[in-house]
């Protein structure tokens, strides 16, 4: 049923659009008989929405991939750069948020643990709609921002690292076994902010899977039952990218590329000054409008990657 749901939604895109091209043609015949300039803003609008329609469109023929169409678990880490590279760290988890929102995704997060005085040091959350996993990785790497620093006094310019990590998710029906006695699952009292909303409950669960070393958590849920639910669904996922790498190793060395989280290892740059600029240093494409990007618009970012993936790929 999902699969066949999926179908009709691209055969509706279609359709809708080749009627949209139909009526956007039939206006442009009277527009240049009657000459009518009022109906030039709306015409314009229109055409923009079919652009990024086909543009969307063109972008999910290139994820081919065997999960791309599955939703995507995400991890931000802080780098180098302590308090500013968690700020930075928090900043990214709000632009994946406001992308996920443009794209009617619904977003869940899963563990967090907050930087000591501002931002966030690590945090994972769940991107669940079609193609989240697709599109997302084109984020996996060490992003790097540059601003004057709000948390320096003297308004000096400072380099801050974060990176960024995607996994497909897993759905229930892919088999991936996993040998209890393998696993050492631990709980905890649940993080956070204190006062009268702190759980008091050891609600929070840690799996560590002794074998790979994998260790998962989640904290989110108040009942230790979801939360450990949770958890295993975030060890599967990473259980199984896990193997597909072993497979992939010689093609695509995905954590060696990724890299430490420091100078000379950054996929993408984030200037705010002396300039404005977000430039990709795998494709080279850029933009200088830099607050656009930041509240979530980076579908051009990830059009580009996939564009550049698609050409290398023999």
């Amino acid at each position: 049923m999902q699969h066949l749901n999926s179908l009709k939604s691209q055969i509706n895109k279609y359709q809708n659009i080749t009627k949209e091209l139909a009526e956007t043609s039939e206006l442009l015949s009277i527009l240049e008989t009657e000459n009518d300039e009022s109906m030039h803003p709306a015409l314009e609008k229109t055409l923009d929405k079919i652009e990024e329609t086909i543009s969307e469109m063109d972008l999910q023929l290139k994820l081919s991939g065997e999960f791309d169409k599955n939703g995507a678990i995400v991890s931000i880490h802080s780098g180098a750069g302590g308090t500013e590279a968690c700020d930075w760290a928090d900043m990214l988890l709000r632009l994946y948020l406001r992308w996920a929102e443009r794209k009617n995704f619904k977003t869940e997060i899963v563990d967090s643990l907050a930087g000591d005085e501002a931002g966030i040091k690590s945090i994972t959350f769940i991107v669940k709609g079609e193609y989240a996993y697709g599109y997302l990785k084109s984020e996996i790497g060490v992003h790097r921002l540059v601003r004057i620093s709000p948390f320096d006094a003297n308004k000096r310019r400072h380099t801050s690292f974060a990176s960024v990590d995607v996994i497909p998710e897993i759905e229930d029906d892919i088999e991936i076994k996993i040998d209890e006695s393998d696993l050492r699952i631990d709980t905890y009292r649940a993080g956070g902010h204190g006062g009268q909303y702190l759980q008091k409950t050891d609600s929070a669960v840690r799996i560590t899977h002794n074998p790979s070393g994998i260790v998962v958590q989640s904290q989110n849920e108040r009942s230790q039952f979801k939360n450990k639910n949770t958890a295993m669904k975030l060890l599967k996922a990473k259980l199984y990218e896990l193997e597909q790498e072993k497979k992939r190793a010689k093609v695509e060395k995905h954590y060696d590329e990724k890299g430490s989280i420091a100078w000379g290892s950054q996929i993408r740059s984030y200037v705010f000054m002396p300039y404005q600029l977000v430039k990709d240093h795998r494709t080279g494409f850029e933009t200088g409008n830099v607050q656009k990007v930041m509240d979530g618009d980076i579908d051009k970012f990830i059009h580009a990657y996939l564009s550049h993936k698609t050409k290398k790929t023999p």
